[in-house]
This record gives structure tokens, C-alpha cells and sequence, in this order.
């Protein structure tokens, strides 16, 4: 259904030490910038996208949105967390933690706001 998502960013070089490092604990890879300065991060099939908005405008957080990523393993979702907080992330509402349905989720604000969850969701 979606082609990508595209986050706006007040500071590309905080936010692509963030991403870089959540990423790479995902098993990913860092992002790359393209000619436009927008970073890009291609991970299990999905896009993310990061750019100063275009209006000029200082970006803002999504209010109600959040972005889900999905992690291999618990352990997975515990270095994107740990990763994440070291590199300016908030760690927000829960621990990482397990959930009843089985699921390892854990959430966090990146440095710009913008609300971010990855989860391990076990295989029915």
C-alpha cells in the first residue's frame, strides 16, 4: 500500500546518527543521503524517509501518529531502544517489554519528536 514514509527533521546530521544507529541494531544498514539531502533507510521491504520540510517551516512531530518497525527478535527490539536513547531518543510510555499477545515492543520519541515503535511479533 505505501511507498514510503517521509519524516521532516530540524537537524539531518542529529537524525541521521539516530536513525544510522537504530537501524543498524535492527540488522539494517545506515541511511543514505541523496542529491536532495534527504536520508533514506531501506529496511525489510520498507522506506523511511527523512527530510527538512520543503516549506521551509521548522518540522513537527505527527500529534496521534506513530511509525512501527518491525524487529526480528526481542532482543532486536532492545538494541534499537538502547540505541536509540543513545543517540537523543525519550524512551516513552513502557519499558521495552512483552505483552500478553506475545509481542516484544518498545517506544521512543527520535530527536525531532517524531513517535516510533519496533516490535517482535512471533510467528502464529
Amino acid at each position: 500500500m505505501f511507498t514510503h514514509i517521509m519524516i521532516g527533521s530540524n537537524d539531518l546530521e542529529r537524525s541521521k546518527r539516530f536513525y544510522d544507529a537504530t537501524f543498524v541494531a535492527l540488522g539494517g544498514q545506515a541511511g543514505e543521503t541523496d542529491a536532495r539531502g534527504r536520508l533514506i533507510y531501506v529496511h525489510n521491504g520498507g522506506r523511511l524517509m527523512i527530510t527538512a520540510p520543503i516549506d521551509g517551516a521548522p518540522a513537527t512531530a505527527a500529534n496521534g501518529g506513530t511509525i512501527g518497525i518491525l524487529a526480528e527478535s526481542p532482543e532486536q527490539v532492545q538494541a534499537w531502544h538502547d540505541e536509540g536513547v543513545a543517540y537523543g531518543g525519550t524512551s516513552i510510555e513502557t519499558p521495552p517489554s512483552g505483552r500478553p499477545n506475545g509481542q516484544f515492543v518498545a517506544y521512543m520519541r527520535d530527536p525531532d519528536g517524531n513517535k516510533l515503535t519496533v516490535r517482535f511479533l512471533p510467528k502464529a
